[in-house]
């Protein structure tokens, strides 16, 4: 076998599979980087372009038969050794498998690969797992080994993730326990915030109603893992600090409590149990266990027990022995806070009501910014929860801060209206824009438009609401542009399903600039536009 591996022509695949292996490595190692580092993540977007770039999957075929149907045959001779080493089909392959998935940039255009220190480190895991895996299967294949190895790229690459995930852990808990001493050194309070969307909104409504009685530092854009909290925690934090407003993300089972534990929560809150993690949680149940764990250690909790499965949960914290806030957004719903909006049909001026307090009289306000009523309630809790007084609250609802890329209305140089809603799209968020867009549009009279490649990160439900919200545009009659191919069948197929023959139609375009180029002229001056969600190019 070791002269099997000197000879000429298997010397000559390695070679070429090394190669070939540069452009393989920066494509998965930039999806690594795309999607958090997190093992697992880098097959499963393997398999996604697989299934949705029309060449991909063919061409992994023909691959695969190059290296498999030769080495049968060569098998079936018995002492095959010598011919192992000749297999010009390997080398086909392994030209081909440089160039898959079809369309995956190695370099990136939306964002491209960075040579992070995390990122030189987990090149080196790569280079050491292919080599081993490559020369074991060289030893045993011949030049079929290399083909084989750059087949077997996308799970070695989770295979080095997951080598890589305690080291990188243990590696950088120093500055956690920074934080954790800068923490102690202030005296900062931690007011922990979850769920499965409007985080963001709701820990810059909060930042700005506590700024009204304290000192307060938010986590900055979405730094919400350990390593992002640390990091807001020891460049933000000043001596003076009252309140820190840590947004809460996950990617795993466990992340929130892990959080928890490292930057202890005194008020701790859920914005909403939604979608928005299937793909890794599979259940709502699952996710409703995962984010409830904020409250385990925090002695104030606030919820919005519009949803059932909260309310459950604000009787068990009580039942704890925790001081609990809850929020509705509902007329005839006993909670601390109630926010009610302006009743349907009034008019876009006119005041919303909220009671700060169990017992205290309503008063109207002024709702400023785009928030959603569930997460002005609960930043509203939060700020009542931590002594902020009732008519600051009160006054600083009025100008509520918005947050990048989120229902943001801007006017394009030609006239029309358009909502970026790019940031993170989910199912309620995106009928929401919809709705807004097509009155605005409605209001105007010109034409809808929208442009999305709809939404992802739902697992089991992702083709069904997208379909759904591929519907909705539809009966809105509104002109859609559904971008890549991520979710383009599940979005055309929902706009046929209710598009009468007046709708402006459903356009399947590759990117997202193509899109915009034609949306803007079919908006004209008077039309309104609504970019809903961007996916990263490392999605097909």
């Amino acid at each position: 076998m070791i002269d099997l591996l000197l000879s000429w022509p298997v010397l000559a695949a390695l070679a070429l599979g090394a190669v070939a292996g540069v452009p393989v490595a920066a494509r998965w190692l930039r999806v690594a980087q795309r999607e958090h580092y997190v093992p697992g993540s880098v097959s499963r977007m393997a398999w996604l372009w697989v299934i949705r770039e029309p060449a991909t999957g063919p061409a992994l075929i023909v691959a695969g038969l190059a290296i498999v149907i030769p080495l049968t045959l060569l098998l079936s001779l018995g002492d095959a050794a010598p011919l192992l080493a000749v297999n010009p089909l390997a080398f086909a392959a392994i030209v081909l498998l440089s160039l898959l998935p079809f369309g995956l940039s190695p370099r990136g255009t939306s964002k491209k690969l960075a040579f992070t220190g995390r990122l030189k480190r987990l090149l080196i895991t790569w280079v050491v797992v292919h080599l081993v895996v490559g020369i074991l299967l060289t030893i045993v294949l011949g030049a079929a080994g290399p083909a084989l190895t750059l087949l077997l790229s996308a799970p070695l690459t989770d295979l080095a993730l997951a080598i890589m995930a305690p080291i990188e852990k243990a590696a950088s808990q120093r500055y956690v326990t920074q934080a954790q001493a800068r923490l102690k050194q202030t005296g900062s309070r931690v007011v922990a915030i979850t769920g499965s969307y409007g985080k963001t909104s709701t820990k810059n409504y909060v930042a700005h109603l506590l700024s009204a009685a304290f000192t307060t530092v938010a986590s900055p854009a979405s730094f919400n893992n350990r390593l992002g909290l640390a990091r807001a925690v020891n460049d933000r934090l000043v001596p003076g600090t009252e309140l820190f407003v840590a947004e809460m993300g996950m990617a795993a089972p466990g992340q929130i409590a892990e959080l928890c534990r490292q930057f202890p929560p005194s008020i701790a809150a859920i914005t909403v149990i939604g979608e928005g993690h299937l793909q890794r949680m599979r259940t709502t149940d699952a996710i409703l266990r995962e984010k409830s764990s904020i409250t385990e250690l925090a002695p104030v909790v606030v919820l919005p027990i519009d949803d059932p499965r909260l309310a459950a949960l604000a009787e068990q914290c009580r039942a704890a022995g925790k001081t609990v806030v809850t929020t509705t957004c509902r007329d005839g719903v006993d909670a601390d806070i109630a926010l009610t909006p302006p009743a349907d049909g009034a008019a876009d001026a006119a005041p919303w009501s909220i009671r700060l307090g169990e017992g205290a009289e309503p008063v109207p306000v002024s709702i400023g910014g785009t928030g959603h009523a569930v997460n002005v309630a609960v930043a509203a809790g939060i700020a009542l929860a931590a002594g902020v007084p009732v008519a600051a609250i009160a006054a600083r609802l009025g100008d509520l801060p918005g947050s990048q890329h989120r229902a943001e209305v801007q006017q394009a140089p030609t006239g029309a209206l358009v909502i970026d809603d790019t940031y993170n799209a989910n199912p309620v968020g995106s009928l929401r824009a919809l709705e807004g867009a097509a009155s605005l549009a409605a209001e105007r009279g010109g034409p809808l438009v929208v442009v999305t490649p709809g939404m992802v990160e739902l697992g089991p439900v992702q083709v069904e609401r997208n379909c759904a919200f591929g519907a909705a545009i539809g009966a809105a009659n509104g002109l859609l542009f559904a971008v890549a191919r991520t979710n383009r069948a599940a979005l055309l197929a929902g706009y046929a399903s209710t598009a009468t023959s007046e709708a402006p139609g459903a356009i399947a375009v590759d990117t997202r600039e193509a899109a915009v180029a034609r949306a803007v002229e079919a908006a004209g001056d008077r039309g309104v536009i609504l970019y809903e969600n961007d996916l990263p190019d490392h999605y097909p």
